[in-house]
């Protein structure tokens, strides 16, 4: 009997031990997206990270320090500038080179702890995808419109999936062209038959020498969310991604009258040009919002701004109005503005432009991350005030480990991958024309980023 009572006893203070232990292992983990389970807490015994965890403590870094969900979201935007570089370096651009290139990218991101690459698929009006409604990208084919024999993103979409990474396809809704000559489109571009169509030739503008769509008319809208529409449904991409581009940058002697004022100045005028404008972009951010969500809920749908809100704001640019993207439904699952500068920066330090982000979105159900400044480690540009800090290869580090101490902020994205690979011989880069120095600092910045994953 005495035994009997001695294990029942027993019995009951282990029991009591491992309710007491799974309350403070589930507070431990509060950062988990998904609650802790019964399940879940045996695997974490299991695993040892409770061991882990008292060590990190010992060691001053305690898991219950108040911090965000940066380590997440670990991104890097591929632009069409890596892929005009890869079309540079190949002798033969077919299906096996671009495979090859590609696995390379992810190979060299996995090093650096990276688990997401943001591809522009649509830089200048054209696709690097088999589109039925723009033509062939000239980045990679060397000109608009010739067909490539192979699918870039349906290889990319297949090799990130495969290699554990998320992909997000990138577009740019309005630029068509960088110079202003309709001849160097192809001839199914959408807009060189428009500007040929008297009645539509208004849905393509000329501004300072560079070819837009024109945000005020529904038809472009209806080809953009068109063109989002059969990448959704065709590839098995994670996200829709758009970054800056909206409006050019106006003057005051200009901007009411340049590019779409003539179309304002045929409206009602309920409202100012400067919020008529907004809401063409709003209107079409909501559209594309909504094709991507009709076609599947599980894609997000994000748009990388510029970071200083205060020009995001100006009546003379961008004309994106964010406020209303984090205050109301139906607009984007997440923001990524583009703070580029470093702590010493005059007019726009970090830190600074970081607490406005973070306050602007504080009660928001739209998700938070930052976009990095990595091209411009080690610029040999002497004019910045951030000049000094970033010849500063632990500048980026310092950066990130800043965001991890944001609870709103849940990831960040670095601009861009061929600044991870200037070391590389393959792939002509841009970066292979940099100084010695400046590859040292941007190589020192890989392998800190590589020791971070290992922590």
């Amino acid at each position: 009997m005495k035994n009997f009572i001695q294990n029942i006893i027993l019995i009951l203070v282990l029991t009591i031990i491992l309710l007491f232990s799974y309350g403070y292992v589930q507070k431990k983990m509060q950062r988990k997206t998904e609650p802790l389970t019964p399940a879940g807490f045996l695997e974490y015994i299991a695993n040892g990270l409770a061991t882990k965890e008292k060590n990190a403590e010992k060691n001053g870094d305690s898991p219950e320090k108040e911090e965000g969900q940066a380590g997440e979201y670990r991104a890097v935007w591929v632009s069409y500038l890596e892929f005009s570089a890869y079309r540079r370096s190949v002798e033969k651009n077919n299906a096996d080179a671009f495979t090859k290139y590609f696995q390379h990218i992810l190979n060299r991101s996995k090093k650096c702890g990276l688990n997401r690459i943001i591809v522009q698929v649509r830089p200048f009006g054209d696709a690097l995808y088999a589109s039925t409604y723009f033509p062939w990208a000239a980045c990679i084919s060397g000109k608009q419109g010739k067909n490539l024999g192979y699918d870039p993103l349906k290889i990319m979409v297949q090799l990130a999936h495969e290699e554990g990474f998320k992909i997000e396809a990138w577009i740019n809704p309005y630029r068509i062209s960088s110079g202003n000559s309709l001849e160097e489109l192809a001839e199914n571009n959408p807009a060189r038959v428009w500007a040929a169509d008297k009645e539509h030739t208004r849905n393509v503008l000329s501004y300072e020498g560079a070819l837009y769509y024109n945000p005020s008319k529904p038809e472009v809208r209806e080809l953009i969310c068109n063109g989002v529409k059969e990448i959704v449904e065709n590839y098995s991409v994670d996200g829709i991604h758009l970054d800056d581009y909206f409006y050019p940058v106006f003057t005051p002697e200009n901007v009411d009258s340049a590019f779409d004022a003539w179309e304002y100045q045929h409206t009602e005028k309920k409202q100012s040009l400067a919020a008529w404008r907004r809401e063409n972009v709003n209107a079409l951010v909501s559209e594309i919002y909504h094709t991507v969500k009709e076609t599947d809920k599980k894609i997000t749908f994000g748009i990388s701004p510029a970071g200083n809100l205060t020009n995001l704001r100006s009546d003379l640019e961008n004309y994106v109005d964010i406020d209303t993207w984090v205050k109301q439904e139906g607009y984007v699952d997440y923001v990524m503005p583009q703070i580029y500068w470093g702590f010493t920066n005059e007019q726009a330090p970090f830190d600074k432009i970081l607490e406005q982000w973070c306050t602007l979105t504080e009660k928001s159900t739209v998700d938070l991350y930052i976009g990095l400044q990595l091209y411009r480690m080690g610029s040999e540009e002497k004019e910045p005030s951030d000049y000094q800090e970033l010849q500063q290869p632990e500048l980026i580090n310092r950066q990130i480990n800043t965001l991890e101490k944001k609870k709103k902020v849940k990831g960040y994205c670095l601009f861009s991958y061929q600044y991870l690979d200037s070391n590389n011989t393959s792939y002509h880069f841009d970066s292979c024309e940099f100084s010695s120095q400046r590859k040292k600092i941007l190589q020192k910045i890989a392998r800190n980023l590589a020791k971070r994953d290992t922590k």
